[in-house]
């Protein structure tokens, strides 16, 4: 049920697949037709978020000089996404608005598992736990791509590669992202075609979110 019309919408998929320019493109649509819409992103900005950013890059690192393990990161996700929902999310929503995540738990529920090592099946269901008591969006849009193609893609913005940009595991994620649904069962989940120019995959997530709210 929505709040005085608010909805909570997010895009998922693997890095390079589009989703913060999705996002933005979807944003500034709603906001061309006067709806009162907020883009937004996890990790956050806010105070965990920068801290698990850090970590991404290189900058944070435990003692002996590596990552944290994925257990510690689904934590840390978990943290900065329950100050997201309460701080940002829920409120903007309640007020009527649309709020345009550029990713949400289903990222947690894949680079997480697919990092873990262990049974996928027993690291979802943990992962799943720990995120039982954030919203639920009310729709989410995956977009599909290639790894090889989107791998393409992240080399050509130029950024420095992040923990998780390793060609294996993102062909693990991208299979992950095509069984999102089986995942998250009771969520509204659309797979689109992520090919193509911005614009082609534009006009595809448009589709999908009026059709789900009816333009």
């Amino acid at each position: 049920m929505h709040n005085r019309g608010g909805r909570f919408v997010v895009l998922e998929g693997i890095d390079g697949s589009g989703t913060t320019t999705q996002v933005a493109r979807i944003a500034d649509r709603l906001r061309a037709m006067r709806v009162m819409v907020r883009s937004t992103r996890e990790p956050s900005d806010g105070p965990v978020g920068n801290l698990v950013r850090q970590v991404l890059t290189g900058r944070v690192v435990v003692p002996g000089g590596r990552s944290p393990g994925w257990a510690t990161m689904a934590l840390l996700f978990a943290a900065d996404r329950m100050d997201h929902v309460e701080s940002e999310i829920v409120p903007f929503v309640a007020s009527g608005g649309v709020m345009v995540s550029d990713r949400y738990d289903a990222s947690s529920l894949a680079y997480q598992s697919v990092s873990s090592g262990i049974d996928a099946k027993d690291a979802v269901e943990w992962i799943r736990l720990l995120n039982r008591n954030v919203r639920r969006p009310d729709l989410t849009i995956v977009l599909d791509l290639p790894p090889d193609l989107a791998a393409e893609r992240r080399v050509n913005r130029g950024d420095a590669a992040q923990l998780y940009e390793q060609s294996e595991m993102q062909r693990e994620l991208a299979a992950f992202y095509k069984n999102l649904p089986k995942h998250l069962p009771k969520d509204r989940i659309a797979i689109i075609d992520a090919t193509g120019s911005i614009e082609d995959v534009h006009a595809r997530v448009w589709d999908v979110y009026s059709h789900a709210f009816g333009g």
